[in-house]
């Protein structure tokens, strides 16, 4: 793997960006030789208060590739703006150099050549070590979990969560909110929650029956640091029982709930709170659209939408901050708090390059121990992928390809449709494929893979609705990931007109023939959130499909033809 010395010489056109972010003092450290650990680290301590954000970490716990998406399309007045630019328009944004860490940190060009030269990214006992330094610059320095960590492995699957539960409990949170934790059950949430050593924070986890805030979790919970009085709000997923199967968690009602949030950072207002810090897993669109409603929030910590944006965004007084996925990134925010309101605030997104961190010996042990029980299955060799796998984006990419002919394939399907879940590391061509490479896209708790029939008439109904979710011009009624994955088939998608007139020229890829409405087509999928779903788990679908084939490529594909609005200028 790339040496320090040859990491260091390949970041030298690193650009420059100053100011708030600290982001661009990489330019300056690279220049003097000195792009390493400790120049990763680097931040001139500011303020008396600070804040470390991790989110959707997604169980993964040991480094991984992670490629960031070529198409992410904001819609209304989000259309052009961050996180909604990629690639090009992403460096030109932020001015960062092509072929640098930081693009390969953040964009999507040239991603096999950039990870095949700086290695993989991520790793708790990484991030773990991360933690500690600003801990030793900032001692009561306030980590902050966004969600989507109990989730995404094979380890968390079997384990039921407690894999995460322990290497996190070793990183010492001081909360988290949630959303995929859900889909463990009510009774297990319950179980873990119960017996966690930090606050569990969710003001928008409602009593289904009673209407009323959940016991079990607590709005917001207030911290003395830098002789400061903070007060952190949860809000978790809003739309879990739309995105995912409400029959497991049936006690729970959510919603955005933003009447409520007010009434929250009024009520910790005046409880003297000088600092009001909103930890969130509402996705970053709708993040900006609370933060325009509800007044007195200093600090949005985003998640969900796995946005890794290397500067905050202002919506009035409020600054937004996302901080990646899968492990990738750590943000360090420092404030400076005085007279009970917000002075200042430095920001530093730390990407966490996993051939430059020393891993945290202890950590590095823990997350061993977690997974030895396991280590046969893990370590399993399928296939051979000689193709970019990856998943993330508003469309397929090859990961959801390669699922979709499984499904195609070993459900005898004519059509297929995988969900738009967001999480799943990418494979480099001429990597092997393992088991645990599969489970770390497809490990939930609803796997069935079906088989069954719907009407032309049907899908385009199935189309629309999750387009809506996806590209409605309101962030409030965006309540999913991203498209529905196809095989089998084609459309055209033209992105700005109204839900039901979104999908059009559906196409029969086997045939070329277009879809009949009236007719019935043999349909496979996955992850439905109906209960009592009949079908193999999808690992096993997917698993089989690649050992018949031994090697798996990017076949030929034929893409979604989509018509996007125009920008407003």
């Amino acid at each position: 793997m790339l040496s320090r010395r040859d990491f260091l010489q390949m970041s030298m056109a690193a650009a420059s960006i100053y100011g708030g972010s600290g982001f661009g003092n990489w330019a300056r450290l690279a220049a003097q030789d000195r792009f390493d650990q400790d120049a990763l680290l680097e931040f001139e301590k500011f303020g008396n208060v600070t804040l470390m954000h991790v989110t959707d970490i997604h169980a993964q716990l040991k480094p991984i590739y992670f490629r960031e998406p070529a198409v992410n399309i904001g819609v209304g007045e989000n259309r052009g703006k961050v996180p909604h630019i990629t690639g090009e328009d992403f460096r030109v944004r932020y001015g960062i150099g092509g072929g640098t860490p930081l693009d390969y940190a953040l964009t999507y060009d040239d991603f096999v050549a950039q990870a095949q030269a700086y290695g993989k990214v991520g790793g708790l006992d990484r991030v773990a070590t991360v933690l500690n330094a600003i801990r030793a610059d900032r001692p009561d320095a306030l980590l902050l979990d966004g969600g989507d960590t109990w989730h995404g492995s094979m380890t968390c699957l079997k384990t039921e969560g407690q894999d995460m539960v322990n290497v996190m409990n070793a990183l010492k949170p001081d909360a988290m909110t949630f959303h995929w934790e859900f889909t463990l059950g009510s009774e297990r949430v319950q179980e873990i929650v119960e017996g966690l050593p930090f606050a569990a924070l969710g003001q928008n986890i409602f009593d289904r029956e009673w209407d009323e805030p959940a016991e079990l979790f607590k709005p917001y919970e207030f911290f003395e640091r830098g002789g400061v009085k903070i007060a952190v709000i949860g809000q978790a997923f809003p739309y879990m029982p739309i995105a995912n199967p409400g029959w497991m968690f049936p006690e729970y009602s959510f919603g955005i709930r933003d009447e409520h949030m007010q009434q929250m950072v009024d009520e910790v207002r005046a409880q003297g709170a000088e600092l009001v810090v909103c930890l969130s897993h509402n996705g970053f669109d709708v993040d900006k659209k609370m933060a325009g409603i509800v007044k007195g929030i200093d600090v949005i910590l985003s998640g969900h939408t796995h946005d890794a944006l290397p500067e905050p965004v202002l919506v009035g007084e409020t600054h937004i901050i996302a901080s990646g996925s899968n492990g990738k990134f750590v943000s360090r925010v420092d404030l400076d708090v005085r007279d009970g309101k917000m002075m200042g605030l430095r920001h530093k997104l730390i990407p966490i390059f996993s051939d430059l961190i020393t891993p945290d010996a202890q950590v590095a042990k823990l997350i061993d121990a977690q997974r030895a029980p396991f280590l046969e299955d893990l370590t399993h060799v399928v296939g051979q992928s000689d193709a970019l796998l990856y998943r993330r984006g508003n469309f397929n990419g090859t990961w959801d390809d390669l699922i979709c002919d499984a499904l195609l394939s070993e459900r005898d399907a004519e059509i297929a449709l995988s969900p738009g879940v967001r999480w799943g590391p990418s494979i480099l061509p001429g990597q092997d494929i393992t088991r645990e490479d599969i489970f770390n896209v497809t490990a939930m708790t609803y796997p069935n893979a079906y088989r069954t029939e719907m009407t032309g008439e049907f899908l385009k109904v199935v189309l629309e609705d999750v387009g809506d979710n996806l590209f409605n011009p309101d962030p409030y009624y965006q309540q999913g990931g991203d498209m529905v994955r196809v095989g089998g088939m084609g459309f055209k998608m033209d992105i700005a007109k109204p839900q039901g007139e979104r999908i059009s020229e559906m196409t029969l890829l086997s045939t070329g023939e277009p879809i009949d409405p009236q007719r019935s087509y043999v349909v496979a999928g996955w992850a439905s959130v109906n209960e009592g779903t009949e079908g193999p788990p999808i690992w096993d679908v997917v698993e089989s499909h690649i050992s018949k084939l031994n090697t798996v490529g990017e076949g030929a594909r034929t893409p979604v033809k989509i018509v996007l609005p125009k920008l407003e200028k």
